[in-house]
């Protein structure tokens, strides 16, 4: 519609004006303080940190092929996709986009349409004090003005508090990922530490006839049976505890998949999984790739746009609204021209008092802030802690698997030499059960040294925000550990 009127003019030239300020005026915000300061390379690593950007919603990539085992594979993507713990994070994000898109609404003009009848009767009806019906149709139009960033940060905020989510997401997924390999190593260690047992139990079953035959001959005492039945009886109790643990490692990766228990099975199987090497220089990008930490990062300036919303509760608000259309007592004459009637509002409001409720509102915005800048430094924190825990852990882990591999072939050497000598009747039983006692406790700690490699590669592989085909190459400075700023207006 049109305005000719001098009145009208003059009320819509200020309200022009403050549309066109709008967008240059913002409530200050505050700078974030400092973090962590970034160290120039791991302390368990000589490599140099890596240039990187944040990778937040960078695919983790199918970093478990490295293991090179079709079961883990099949495994790892059954749980991506039936897992109950993604699916929830994946439910969260969608409802911080949809928040996302309701605080942008806000910022958009409202427009509604409207029709009623009225009965009513008074001084201010056509008929006097006879009840008379009043028939209305229109239209509404209602405007926000954003005089000082108010809606605009909202919608920021909600913008990170996305990003967060999708962050969230994918830090879910690499730990579901994770716990998946994890659980199948252990499963599969399980595995071998039973096939060791079975032979052990068989190698004492075998000494047992022996023991007996030589006691019927009279050459040995009760005695000697005595102790090489303790000894077979023991070694099967170990074997039942194993099967015990593999049977409860075969029920938790059935709830990582996203399946009942009660209905699945995975056979037992050589364990053939290879180990993969962590090449130089993956670990400089963590901060970059590490999904946690940018999800900690996100929540952080979230936490500060926030601060400013809070801020802006100190400047008056100005809302436009605007109406148009027909009202008559007459339904016929409802769409007549006589009938047409509009209005155009604009309405500039400040508390003066509320008792301290915007001062309440900016410190506990504030006071959110600096939670949120707590809990992004002790992200990053532990974002070293976890690669330092686990390259220290390889490489001790590798020294000591050398030094076990040398005890287990001592061992069986020495299991040998005290059976032949016990079937010549050269040493005496206690010598031949001990021996294989050592052999069996060596064997059993090399496997379990090996499983500790295989899940301590799976934790760095997880410390380092999954896996690394996509690493940038180019190597120098340092990234920032400091999170990005909002910019202001």
């Amino acid at each position: 519609m049109t305005f000719s009127t001098l009145p009208a003019r003059s009320l819509l030239l200020p309200l022009l004006a403050a549309l066109t300020l709008a967008g240059c005026v913002t409530a200050p915000v505050g700078d974030l303080p400092t973090a962590p300061p970034t160290p120039i390379r791991f302390k368990e690593s000589p490599q140099r940190w890596t240039i990187a950007t944040p990778a937040e919603s960078r695919d983790r990539g199918t970093w478990w092929k490295a293991f090179a085992d079709p079961v883990l594979d099949g495994l790892v993507e059954r749980a991506s996709l039936q897992n109950t713990r993604i699916g929830e994070a994946a439910a969260q994000l969608a409802q911080a986009r949809a928040l996302l898109r309701s605080t942008d609404a806000d910022r958009l003009p409202q427009i509604g349409l409207s029709a009623g009848a009225t009965r009513q009767a008074g001084a201010n009806t056509a008929s006097g004090s006879q009840p008379a019906t009043l028939t209305q149709a229109g239209a509404t139009l209602s405007y926000e003005v954003d005089l000082f960033g108010r809606l605009a940060r909202a919608s920021d905020a909600a913008a990170l508090d996305a990003q967060a989510r999708e962050a969230l997401l994918q830090s879910t997924r690499l730990m579901v990922q994770a716990e998946v390999a994890r659980t199948y190593l252990a499963l599969r260690a399980a595995d071998s530490e039973r096939a060791l047992m079975r032979q052990t139990v068989q190698a004492y079953r075998d000494t047992l006839h022996l023991t007996e035959r030589r006691y019927q001959a009279g050459d040995v005492a009760e005695l000697d049976v005595a102790r090489v039945t303790t000894e077979l009886a023991a070694t099967e109790s170990q074997g039942l505890a194993l099967d015990r643990r593999r049977a409860t490692l075969e029920h938790a990766l059935a709830v990582l998949l996203g399946e009942a228990a009660s209905g699945f099975a995975l056979p037992a199987a050589e364990w053939s999984t290879a180990l993969p090497a962590i090449p130089p220089g993956v670990p400089g990008t963590v901060l970059a790739r590490r999904p946690d930490v940018s999800a900690a990062q996100s929540a952080l300036m979230a936490a500060q746009a926030r601060v400013g919303i809070a801020r802006a509760a100190w400047f008056p608000n100005l809302s436009l609204t605007a109406a148009g259309g027909y009202a008559s007592p007459e339904l016929g004459d409802l769409f007549k021209w006589s009938a047409r009637a509009w209005s155009v509002n604009a309405l500039l409001a400040l508390p003066l008092f509320d008792g301290g409720r915007r001062e309440a509102g900016v410190q506990g915005a504030q006071a959110r802030l600096d939670e949120a800048l707590a809990a992004y430094r002790g992200q990053v924190l532990n974002a070293f802690r976890d690669v330092e825990d686990q390259l220290a852990s390889l490489r001790w882990l590798q020294e000591q698997a050398q030094a076990q591999d040398q005890a287990v072939a001592s061992a069986a050497r020495a299991t040998v030499l005290s059976d032949s000598r016990y079937r010549n009747g050269m040493v005496s039983q206690l010598e031949l059960l001990d021996a294989r006692r050592s052999e069996l406790q060596n064997r059993r700690e090399a496997l379990q040294v090996k499983s500790a490699q295989y899940q301590a590669t799976v934790d760095l592989i997880r410390a380092l925000g999954g896996g690394w085909d996509s690493v940038p190459s180019t190597s120098g400075q340092a990234p920032s550990a400091s999170p990005r700023r909002l910019a202001t207006g």
